[in-house]
């Protein structure tokens, strides 16, 4: 487990993003939010909540539902301990069709939308499973699973009846926590929570270091997040330096946001052009216009 995730940080939440930003929009009520995931199709968010410990099996997390107008539609959509969903520390969520899938510790749990009523997840029972985080697809039925204790990447197409396989598995991974898939490549994007790597991860699963620290360049912290906007920028989250940080396809690395809460699992509304980032420790979470910077 992280040491870093089990530290209670009682900094104030202080956003700095581009002046070029449109607007920001706190959503509070929160617990421990861990993740956001946009779904396009019906202009809705998600936003996963441990509500307690990132190993708590306590059977109390939860994942709210948001409008993209930033308005809670329901804080409490899918409850552990109601209605027959069990759901402990959820942290990655990816949207497969209309299935909601969430990291939960050692288990990839799913939910049918828009009911919420959970069905059968990711099998990974045959698997030493220790510390899963965060999840992507590729918006044609695979399935990404990051293993970050385990130092492994796990791959489920589920329209083969999710048979999870391991992608790739090996100390270089770092932790890997977020994950995402490019846009327009379909390029699977790994960070580290260990060590501040930013990996491509082919087909294949040969790994890729696209940025490392050294001893002269020291950009990245723990990173828990990353997404792309739509016009290839992308997007990073520094759990331990609290920033945000953007780079563009040009390989420019620009600090967008500094000072922050814990910055957690975000994600990048790219119909909208606006960022989505929950504050772990903060119990709330932010959605923050992007302005034409990244054009």
């Amino acid at each position: 487990m992280p040491r870093l995730l089990r530290i209670a940080c009682a900094s104030v939440l202080a956003v700095l993003v581009s002046a070029a930003s449109s607007f920001a929009l706190q959503i509070t009520g929160l617990r421990n939010p861990a993740g956001f995931l946009v779904d396009a199709a019906t202009d809705t968010y998600y936003i996963s909540n441990q509500n307690g410990g990132p190993n708590d099996h306590d059977n109390n997390g939860f994942i709210s539902k948001v409008n993209s107008a930033g308005k809670v539609v329901q804080l409490k959509f899918i409850e552990g301990g109601q209605n027959g969903v069990t759901l402990d520390s959820p942290k990655g969520l990816a949207l497969v069709g209309k299935t909601l899938y969430v990291s939960d510790i050692n288990r990839v749990r799913a939910f049918e939308l828009p009911s919420g009523r959970p069905v059968a997840g990711v099998d990974l029972s045959g698997f030493p499973v220790d510390f899963l985080t965060g999840l992507a697809t590729d918006g044609r039925g695979l399935l990404y699973i990051a293993d970050s204790g385990a130092d492994t990447i796990y791959k489920a197409d589920l329209r083969d009846a999710g048979h999870p396989v391991v992608l790739v598995k090996t100390k270089e991974l770092a932790g890997p926590y977020g994950l995402a898939v490019h846009p327009s490549t379909g390029v699977l994007i790994a960070v580290s929570w260990n060590t501040g790597k930013i990996l491509e991860i082919s087909a294949s699963g040969i790994v890729k270091v696209l940025f490392s620290n050294s001893l002269f360049n020291s950009h990245f912290g723990n990173l828990m997040g990353v997404d792309f906007d739509a016009y290839g920028n992308m997007y990073v989250s520094d759990f331990s330096q609290g920033k945000i940080i953007r780079i563009s396809p040009q390989l420019r690395i620009q600090t967008i946001a500094e000072f922050l809460t814990t910055p957690a699992g975000l994600a990048i509304d790219r119909k909208h052009h606006v960022i989505l980032v929950p504050y772990l420790s903060g119990d709330v979470a932010e959605i923050n216009g992007l302005g034409r910077d990244g054009k």
